[in-house]
């Protein structure tokens, strides 16, 4: 029987400060589609995106309010007050996220990978607390619902789609943090880089996105997110078969693009006993 570690005080204030912000995020959605909606009735057509809605939003009530009569620019001006007012308290929670990835030594090492800020550096540390409560970085994919579903039957495996277990909002925050890494990700010339490439042959952009965001991981197999959890803990490191330097050069060499960096993309390394790149 597999036990779950209890959590800490802190993670628990931390995981409480996310569902709120979640919760935040869900009341500016509906807000911002009824505000274009509105538009749309008067014959206002807005581009996707909330930049492009608020600067639309300010030229028809700053310079074009009898085209919208002066009760719709009442009750416009008044939902834009809600939205500015909803942004503002999202803003404050994430500076605050901000301030614990930089003081918090855990978060601080999962922000070294591509496609990890705040947000998910937060929210990892405070689901999960340390690496060690899983033997494997599968473990730890198959605890978020990011692995595929197996079906056997008459001896034939099938893998179906992601079983979607574990945290919602982990889940969907790690792959939409590898959805925007993925275009810098497969156009980097990394061995992370190349193993994108291919898989992006032969499955759908979708796929790779999740098979992304549940790994983290380049060709030799090892879980980023674990290996970096694990990282002050050399021992246990070595317990579960993690090659905590190789694994932390691959680190090193896909995040060359990112402003953190301080150095170019370096090659991927060099099998066969020659000798390996320089990593700054």
């Amino acid at each position: 029987m597999r036990f779950v570690a209890l959590k800490s005080e802190e993670q628990l204030d931390v995981q409480t400060l996310h569902r709120v912000r979640d919760r935040l995020v869900g009341d500016r959605t509906p807000l911002t589609n009824q505000i274009r909606s509105l538009l749309l009735e008067r014959g206002n057509v807005v581009a996707q995106r909330h930049v492009k809605l608020r600067l639309r939003l300010e030229v028809l009530l700053e310079g074009e309010t009898d085209r919208l009569g002066v009760r719709m620019s009442f009750l416009l001006a008044d939902m834009r007050k809600r939205w500015d007012e909803l942004d503002g308290r999202i803003a404050a929670f994430d500076a605050e996220f901000v301030s614990m990835s930089k003081s918090d030594e855990r978060a601080k090492r999962l922000t070294t990978i591509p496609g990890i800020g705040p947000l998910n550096a937060t929210a990892l540390v405070a689901a999960m607390g340390a690496a060690a409560t899983f033997v494997k970085g599968r473990d730890l994919a198959a605890w978020l619902g990011l692995v595929p579903r197996q079906v056997t039957t008459g001896g034939r495996p099938k893998l179906l789609g992601i079983t979607k277990r574990g945290s919602k909002y982990l889940r969907k925050m790690l792959i939409q943090g590898a959805q925007a890494a993925m275009p810098v990700l497969r156009a980097s010339d990394t061995a992370v880089g190349s193993w994108l490439r291919g898989l992006l042959a032969r499955t759908h952009p979708n796929t790779a996105v999740v098979a992304l965001a549940a790994r983290w991981r380049g060709p030799s197999g090892r879980y980023f997110v674990t290996l970096v959890l694990t990282r002050s803990d050399r021992k246990r490191s070595d317990e579960i078969g993690l090659d905590f330097r190789a694994g932390a050069n691959e680190l090193r060499a896909v995040k060359g693009r990112w402003p953190d960096s301080r150095s170019a993309l370096s090659k991927p390394p060099v099998q066969d006993g020659s000798p390996k790149p320089a990593l700054l």
